[in-house]
């Protein structure tokens, strides 16, 4: 019986010129074009959408622009990135899964920076949402401190909030009663009571407006009364504080009343600035 022939092997080329021929016969062979055209247009609406979200705030912070454009700028970046984001995401997949050639490291990249901005704007309308839309907040509904030094600087402004206090606001399902939209949503917004006399209670208060950062418009201590406004970093907005101080059973009370000039509600921010300086002005500071 014959033996057995050594088994043997034809080693095949790696490069094989009849490669471009079949991909040339049988274009459905090749990997798609369209995964890489999307993810590049995905870039180019990431990069539009940061543009226009990182311009929005300064538009009405120097002047460039009013107050609506600016929002409505900051909308149309949203929007961009939102579409952006999707499109680069699906690109990027495809393309990863079809061997389709296109600038992984920017498209994660441009992606990572997409989520990352939406992730900010869309935690700052949450923190919107839940709270009355109402513009102002203070620890006296019955009895507001009123604006002196400021009233004049908002009536010279058209368009902005009354510097007085409105307790009846317009509202999507009616009419809303602001102390009432306070006392349900804010039921921590209350005077603060000091162990302190009048003009000690008063040096803390205007202490604790200077750390804040605040500008002072009006410092009265004959009076009681601290009037400040304070600027918004991003987009600007001025948001006026009056301070009230009145001796009572032995110590002081302090009342503090924050408005909005501009916007039918605050998101919670003139809430939160009350909180803040009433903290510092209970710590001491």
């Amino acid at each position: 019986m014959p033996a057995s022939l050594p088994a043997c092997r034809v080693p095949v080329p790696r490069f094989a010129p009849w490669r471009p021929l079949v991909a040339e016969v049988f274009p459905s062979l090749n990997a798609p074009t369209w995964p890489g055209t999307l993810t590049r247009l995905g870039l180019w609406l990431i990069v539009a959408g940061a543009v226009l979200a990182a311009v929005s705030g300064p538009l009405n912070r120097f002047g460039v622009t009013g107050f609506a454009p600016a929002l409505l700028t900051l909308a149309v970046g949203t929007l961009l990135l939102v579409l952006g984001a999707l499109f680069a995401i699906v690109g990027f997949l495809v393309a990863n899964s079809k061997g389709t050639p296109i600038p992984k490291g920017m498209a994660a990249l441009a992606i990572l920076l997409a989520l990352v901005l939406l992730g900010y704007l869309l935690s700052w309308l949450r923190a919107g949402m839940g709270v009355p839309p109402i513009h102002e907040v203070s620890t006296d509904v019955d009895a507001p401190p009123p604006f002196v030094a400021i009233a004049p600087i908002r009536a010279a402004i058209p368009n902005l909030n009354p510097a007085e206090y409105v307790a009846e606001q317009a509202g999507r399902a009616g009419k809303i009663s602001v102390p009432e939209a306070q006392r349900k949503a804010y039921p921590d917004i209350q005077p603060l009571q000091l162990a302190l006399p009048p003009d000690q209670a008063f040096a803390r208060v205007e202490q604790a407006v200077k750390e804040l950062g605040w500008e002072i418009v009006a410092s009265v201590p004959a009076e009681g009364r601290l009037e400040a406004t304070d600027t918004t970093r991003f987009f600007g907005f001025k948001d006026d504080v009056v301070v009230r101080l009145r001796a009572e059973g032995g110590g002081t009370r302090v009342d503090v009343r924050s408005k909005s000039r501009v916007g039918v509600g605050d998101a919670g921010a003139n809430a939160a600035r009350v909180r803040k300086l009433l903290a510092l002005v209970a710590a001491g500071s």
